[in-house]
């Protein structure tokens, strides 16, 4: 498995991000902090690093007057987590 996918997906939180985002369309911050319970500060640096990577797409809007930051799984985050999930199966003992 690649050393770097293994690293950015090995962690619980960017791995519910991605998991989640593989069942909806777009999905809000607020959303991926209940998904992942994780804090604000949390969710942030872990989709900033899903973003760096190309795995998510994070667009930043306003609704109402207020901030609304949503997330969409690109095709690239969609083959990598497969990848990381036909990885971990290829470990399964015989």
């Amino acid at each position: 498995m690649n050393k770097d996918l293994e690293k950015l997906l090995f962690n619980p939180v960017r791995l519910k991000i991605l998991s989640f985002l593989l069942t909806v369309e777009s999905a809000s911050f607020k959303k991926l902090m209940e998904v992942s319970n994780a804090t604000k500060g949390n969710i942030s640096i872990q989709i900033k690093k899903l973003e760096d990577s190309n795995f998510i797409k994070i667009q930043k809007k306003f609704e109402n007057n207020y901030p609304l930051t949503s997330c969409k799984i690109t095709s690239k985050g969609k083959k990598s987590f497969e990848l990381f999930f036909e990885s971990l199966k290829a470990y399964k003992q015989d």
